[in-house]
């Protein structure tokens, strides 16, 4: 398998936002990007703001593009601000340096898209795309 299927992105879907209704999250919105950064699956809980799919889409785009999560890219963000910058003009916009974003990798550790959610504290928002993975078996990458 080298990229994620629309049945396995609706399961980790479904995990993520199963995960924020336990913790009591604020609504979310969960995107699923394939290998090449194509979206397979946006869903937004009721009441989530107008431009929550852009961020979580932005979250996990990022996380394709340049091969680590957007908790590594904000720390990237953070040490070299003026690189950071670059990468987003070259990516036009479509970076965002914040956790959420989390990388899918199969059991042969390869890439094979991301998650990105929004919607309540970053690192709520991270804990929920791992727990969708892990809960289809794939491999949540944070770093």
């Amino acid at each position: 398998m080298n990229t994620i299927s629309l049945e396995q992105a609706l399961a980790i879907t479904d995990g993520a936002l199963q995960r924020g209704r336990e913790v009591s999250a604020a609504p979310l919105t969960v995107a699923v990007l394939d290998s090449a950064g194509v979206l397979v699956s946006l869903q937004r809980e009721d009441t989530a703001s107008l431009m929550r799919p852009d961020i979580a889409i932005a979250k996990a785009w990022g996380s394709i593009a340049l091969g680590r999560s957007s908790r590594g890219l904000a720390e990237m963000a953070e040490a070299r601000p003026g690189f950071m910058q670059s990468l987003n003009t070259l990516g036009e916009g479509k970076v965002l340096p914040a956790p959420g974003g989390v990388l899918i990798r199969n059991d042969n550790h390869l890439i094979i898209g991301a998650v990105g959610i929004t919607g309540d504290l970053s690192d709520v928002d991270e804990a929920c795309a791992v727990a969708g993975i892990e809960k289809i078996g794939l491999k949540a990458d944070c770093s």
